[in-house]
């Protein structure tokens, strides 16, 4: 019983936070986006002392419930150790291992370290909720938008507009690099051994295993019922089940309850930590406490996970919108002195020292603005970049969907304020310069009114006009270099500011 409520959690967990990579539209963040808010390490970075507490508490209380039911790469391991086992028809396959401490602790002093230093490419690698957003997001979401577009197709044909086209493109190459590295490492991982990534390197596993040794409800092995058959010990996939010796390794269960599943000789229960041993008459055991005892721990477990459910929603968003002119040529990115980071970050620092490179942004922007940066020092960090299109003023999409506090929630009118670049512009880029033409494009859509057009010659009020930027009134939101018709290069980009100011 206590497996298939484990396994009921764990689906709907990992559908829920999955369905976020893959949504373009903005609903599903709605309704689920607190499952992204929920995970141990985005809550750490946000200062959500609630979360965190509560997710200590529950380990506390059942063990690493947390890896099993809640952490998506966990439950992404655990489907491929599935498969696994189905494929070679062996459900009892694996077998106990000693605890590797050297490794776990090492790996863990070196992310923090890192953390604390801001080394945030090295942090993004180890952190299991982010790598399993990059595999969502830049292997699982091409696939499925490609699946959109061909049911938008389809649609179209008998005159139905229910889906609409998304554009699907590779927003950087390192990231999906990294990403596809992880998703083969993690499967040949789980396809040999199991939970041999959550209980050797994984940071949050180690850290989160330190407070299960502590754990109040626990499975334990009954030596006295015991036979010694192994079944629990080749069923664990976290290898922490030592039958011989009649122990169990409590830093690295994840309480997935198999082994109280397999057990023929009902010798594994989940038991209360201090509860009293059982008393032997002869060759039988006489258990202590009522019925009602014995179910305790099933009532705890529902009860601590229904408190992680109980957490509000966040604000729907608008759909994707179609804004700029026709592509003749695909834009080339410019040299930014300073990059830009997405109103909310307030600066690059704070930005940096908080983002996880999870992609939950890149994923959930409607104007494809956001893309993985390729600098070692920021590498799978999101930054900006207006090729596709621009920051819209109205959109605060990313703010509202970031679990870590890397970019704050902000209102429309504070984004409206919000000054995170400015407009420099390029005179040999200039059409109205390079073909004698009248153009002003860039000043007809700039939303804050920064740009004027002026006669190149001011001795000749006829001639073809030229942008001039009032740079105090540029918020920096790039309508300007993505819609200007110039190409490759924009006669005028944008740079970042390293600290964000209002105007």
């Amino acid at each position: 019983m206590l497996r298939k409520i484990r396994l009921t959690l764990a689906v709907l967990f990992f559908v829920a936070v999955t369905a976020l990579f893959l949504d373009f539209t903005g609903t599903v963040h709605a309704w689920l986006g607190w499952t992204a808010k929920v995970q141990f390490l985005p809550a750490l970075l946000a200062v959500n002392a609630g979360i965190v507490v509560l997710l200590i508490l529950l380990t506390l209380l059942m063990g690493r419930v947390y890896c099993s039911i809640i952490c998506p790469l966990g439950v992404f391991q655990d489907i491929v150790s599935w498969i696994s086992g189905r494929r070679k028809k062996k459900k009892y396959r694996f077998s106990y291992s000693p605890e590797v401490k050297g490794l776990r602790y090492g790996v863990l002093g070196l992310f923090v370290i890192a953390l604390v230093a801001g080394i945030g490419s090295f942090v993004a690698l180890l952190a299991p909720y982010s790598s399993y957003g990059r595999i969502a997001s830049n292997l699982f979401a091409p696939v499925y938008r490609w699946g959109n577009n061909l049911l938008a197709y389809i649609a179209e044909r008998a005159d139905s507009y229910v889906f609409y086209e998304t554009e699907v493109w590779v927003k950087g190459l390192p990231t999906f690099i990294v990403a596809a590295v992880t998703f083969i490492v993690l499967i040949i991982l789980a396809w040999r051994n199991g939970r041999t990534y959550c209980n050797t390197v994984c940071p949050v596993g180690t850290v989160l295993g330190f407070f299960s040794r502590f754990s109040l409800f626990r499975p334990v092995l009954d030596a006295g019922k015991c036979k010694n058959c192994s079944l629990c010990s080749r069923r664990c996939k976290a290898a922490c089940i030592d039958y011989k010796n009649h122990r169990i390794d409590y830093s690295r269960c994840v309480a997935c309850m198999d082994c109280i599943d397999a057990c023929r000789h009902d010798a594994l229960h989940l038991q209360y930590r201090w509860r009293r041993p059982d008393k032997a008459v002869g060759n039988k055991i006489v258990q202590k406490g009522t019925p009602g005892q014995m179910d305790a721990s099933r009532r705890s477990f529902l009860s601590a996970t229904a408190v992680l459910a109980a957490t509000s929603v966040v604000k729907a968003q608008e759909k994707k919108v179609d804004g700029g002119l026709a592509v003749i040529e695909d834009k080339k990115i410019p040299v930014r002195a300073t990059p830009i980071v997405p109103p909310g970050a307030w600066s690059a620092r704070h930005f940096a020292r908080h983002c996880t490179a999870c992609q939950l942004c890149v994923s959930a922007c409607p104007n494809n603005v956001l893309r993985p940066s390729t600098e070692l020092a920021k590498l799978m960090q999101p930054e900006m970049s207006y090729e596709r299109g621009y920051c819209r003023p109205e959109c605060t999409r990313c703010s509202d969907v970031c679990p870590t506090g890397a970019i704050r929630p902000i209102t429309v009118e504070e984004k409206s304020s919000a000054r995170i670049g400015h407009a420099v512009w390029i005179r040999k880029n200039c059409i109205p310069l390079t073909d004698g033409v009248e153009c002003g494009n860039c000043a007809r859509h700039c939303p804050s009114g920064a740009i004027l057009m002026v006669p190149s010659d001011i001795e000749a009020p006829d001639s073809v006009r030229i942008p001039v930027v009032n740079a105090e009134r540029c918020i920096g939101c790039g309508a300007c270099e993505n819609l200007c018709p110039a190409r490759p290069f924009s006669a005028i980009y944008v740079e970042g500011h390293t600290i964000h100011s209002v105007m």
